[in-house]
């Protein structure tokens, strides 16, 4: 596996073999939560895109996995990424670039998306309560699926499987059951994709540094966010 490594980060050495990856792109504007403008400028959606992504990588930081990995197209690291082997993604359409990552890890691989800033240690303890498991999966309000769990991992599991589609996660799911895999589910998160989404999400998780970056933008916004 070619990775750059970062250093300066917590320990990779807790118990249970498990790696997490979290899955993210830089926050460029105009290139990340394009469906939060106009109501926010493309400006102010990347940077509420990369308080999402610093939320979900310090509670990433916070588990007892083995080891981190961070999933990334781009080329500057995100705050927060101290301590996590750097992976970056290969071309292709999305189901194939997670495919890749199934195929790279050898030990138990845990994904977790970067549009769930309100996840918690708690949302992920029963894969590490339950490693044992063949799969756990974390279904999304929209239909898709927000982390995704394999001890043996293979990207055969993904490729193939219809991304960005209300269907998204059913598919995947039926996937890894028609694979004879014993899966958990997580509990049910909601993704931010449109300012709605944002709102409930801020208003799940206030002490976020997505709901303060939100409230910063919509102050700022002409009209603010209803």
């Amino acid at each position: 596996m070619t990775a750059a490594r970062t250093t300066g980060g917590p320990g990779t050495d807790g118990p249970g073999g498990i790696t997490v990856a979290v899955v993210a792109k830089e926050c460029l504007p105009g290139k990340v939560k394009t469906r939060l403008t106009p109501a926010l400028s493309p400006e102010g959606a990347a940077r509420v895109a990369a308080a999402s992504l610093a939320d979900t990588l310090a509670t990433v930081s916070a588990l007892p996995a083995a080891r981190r990995v961070l999933f990334f197209d781009g080329d500057v690291l995100p705050e927060g990424a101290e301590g996590f082997d750097v992976v970056h993604q290969p071309g292709g359409g999305l189901d194939e670039r997670l495919g890749f990552l199934f195929d790279t890890v050898d030990e138990p691989l845990l994904l977790v998306g970067m549009d769930t800033p309100q996840v918690s240690a708690d949302a992920l303890a029963p894969v590490f309560a339950g490693p044992e498991r063949d799969a756990w999966f974390g279904p999304a309000e929209d239909g898709g699926f927000w982390s995704l769990y394999l001890r043996e991992p293979t990207g055969d599991l993904l490729r193939g499987v219809p991304m960005s589609q209300d269907d998204t996660g059913a598919v995947q799911l039926e996937r890894l059951r028609s694979a004879g895999r014993d899966t958990g589910l997580l509990a049910e998160l909601l993704d931010v994709d449109t300012l709605p989404d944002a709102e409930r999400v801020a208003a799940l998780a206030p002490a976020t540094r997505f709901a303060a970056a939100l409230a910063a933008e919509s102050a700022t916004t002409s009209g603010g966010v209803r």
